[in-house]
């Protein structure tokens, strides 16, 4: 059997707590039968239920912190699907901390030719955000500086990689507060380059 499983759809998640989330999905379809369904967390696989259930509960999540979770359908054979769709959830903060400051709605897409273009939305800080910090795999890359007035909306930074096609980036970023600290980091994002 080398055809993987179709990938799962309307995959959702609900927060349970501050430290646990509740997923569910509709199921994946495959030629002979699917036997389990692996839940990543960015590119890392974090749980695995069988093939049978439609969701999953994780627990262990920190309090205050942004994640990107995607479920793929595995068969006996170990052909794993397609990500489903990606959902993001942001814990509810610890009992007297500050408010999450992560950038939202991050979205990554890869050009043919090596580019990799991101878009997200900044937080609300009560000023203009001006510096963004990006990082690839969880290492610092590059600061993303705007200048004297950060675009307005949605912001839109694009870059070359020469890494080979097929090669995967994990990407989070965060902004630099108006006291001068980094704030939280945005809910990862995976892009393949072309």
């Amino acid at each position: 059997d080398r055809t993987p499983p179709t990938a799962p759809t309307g995959l959702r998640v609900t927060p349970d707590g501050s430290r646990a989330a509740a997923l569910r999905w509709s199921p994946a379809r495959d030629d002979t039968r699917v036997t389990a369904y692996d839940v990543y967390q960015a590119d890392t696989r974090v749980h695995t239920v069988p093939g049978t259930a439609t969701d999953a509960r994780l627990t262990g999540l920190r309090p205050g912190t942004a994640y990107a979770f995607t479920v793929r359908a595995r068969d006996a054979a170990e052909n794993s699907s397609p990500d489903s769709n990606a959902v993001d959830l942001t814990t509810a903060p610890a009992p007297g901390a500050p408010a999450n400051t992560a950038p939202t709605d991050l979205t990554a897409t890869a050009a043919k030719g090596g580019e990799i273009t991101l878009t997200w939305t900044p937080p609300k800080t009560g000023a203009p955000v001006t510096h963004h910090e990006l990082h690839l795999n969880g290492r610092f890359t590059t600061t993303v500086v705007w200048g004297t007035a950060p675009p307005p909306g949605r912001a839109t930074y694009a870059f070359p990689v020469t890494d080979p096609p097929g090669t995967r980036y994990t990407v989070t970023l965060r902004a630099r507060l108006p006291d001068g600290t980094w704030g939280d980091f945005s809910a990862p994002r995976t892009v393949v380059v072309r």
